[in-house]
């Protein structure tokens, strides 16, 4: 999470959407970086308009833009898979070694998932409890182009993105079966995705 002060913007980090390339970037432009614990780092949306936005806020005198990135629900799924078996897979004892991705996508949506698949989804991360988005801007990630713009335009410079964090590649393929049934599952992520421009 970055606290632009001047500009009164909010950067809201997203798991697995590209928000460490977003942090080493723009860390020193920020009067805030929360880079970690985890929680913070990740604090959603809706932990955000609820605990820190208020406080901010009052301080400000006026309230924030908040901004966050949205990946396609499917693909944000595979980058979660290959960032978790990113370390150590050749360990017998690892929980995803010998998984496939098809293992992995149908213990995501069991409706008891093991610890390696329980995972906050994007469309969570991003609304309140009624399912309404609670950011002011939310870009795909797909379209970064347009997400950097923006910040060009609030921050008033020039901004190149590294690549950072990135996992390795990795099989990731569905059958027909699991990804209709995955697709139903992440509903709510798909149509908000579908909502983004």
């Amino acid at each position: 999470m970055l606290i632009f002060w001047d500009q009164r913007l909010v950067f809201l980090a997203t798991p697995k959407a590209g928000s460490s390339a977003v942090e080493v970037a723009l860390d020193s432009l920020a009067a805030v970086s929360v880079t970690r614990p985890e929680p913070l780092k990740h604090m959603s949306a809706r932990d955000f308009a609820t605990h820190l936005a208020p406080y901010i806020t009052s301080q400000a005198g006026e309230p924030f833009t908040t901004v966050a990135l949205m990946r396609e629900p499917i693909d944000w799924l595979r980058s979660w898979y290959r960032f978790v078996q990113r370390d150590d897979f050749e360990n017998p004892d690892h929980p995803l070694n010998g998984l496939s991705f098809e293992m992995f996508v149908q213990d995501f949506i069991s409706t008891t998932p093991p610890k390696h698949a329980r995972i906050l989804r994007q469309h969570e991360f991003l609304t309140d409890a009624t399912g309404t988005p609670v950011v002011d801007r939310i870009f795909r990630y797909e379209a970064m182009d347009d997400f950097v713009h923006f910040l060009e335009d609030m921050l008033d410079c020039a901004i190149t993105l590294p690549r950072v964090n990135v996992p390795p590649a990795v099989e990731t393929s569905l059958s027909r079966e699991t990804e209709e049934r995955l697709r139903e599952a992440m509903s709510d992520d798909f149509a908000l995705y579908q909502s983004l421009n």
